[in-house]
């Protein structure tokens, strides 16, 4: 089945797994024969464990500069432009539909933070962008 090699105390060992029944493996040692008792069963798991390693970026704050009057909507998540709810020129209010975005099979309703005038749209319907694509720019 499997084979191994060791190295205990500058001792060079082979180990074989022959066979595996339940909780008794058999193995062979440097072409020695032995049954091994496993106290307990050895439990397989049916999903596998995704393991993410920590970010190497700390997560920033959304930048929001009081001064300026122009707010930008940026795509929170890379996706496919599914519908614009708007055209520039129109008024809006907040928590208003502006497009939808559909990234991983799910569509994503995009609102607005705030109230405003649309006064551009970067993006058409069909088109991909990416996370943090200029998508509307509200004034």
């Amino acid at each position: 089945m499997k084979s191994y090699k060791f190295k205990v105390n500058e001792n060079g060992y082979t180990v074989n797994i022959k066979s595996h029944e339940d909780n008794i493996i058999k193995l062979e040692v440097n072409g020695t024969i032995y049954d091994v008792i496993m106290e307990a069963d050895i439990k397989k798991s049916k999903t596998p464990t995704l393991v993410r390693s920590a970010s190497k970026q700390p997560v920033q704050p959304l930048k929001v500069n009081a001064k300026s009057k122009t707010s930008k909507i940026v795509a929170p998540i890379p996706g496919v432009i599914m519908s614009l709810n708007i055209k520039v020129g129109d008024t809006i209010k907040e928590n208003d539909l502006l497009l939808v975005l559909e990234a991983m099979k799910m569509e994503n309703n995009i609102v607005a933070e705030k109230s405003g005038v649309v006064t551009a749209i970067h993006v058409a319907v069909g088109e991909q962008v990416l996370q943090d694509a200029l998508m509307i720019e509200l004034e």
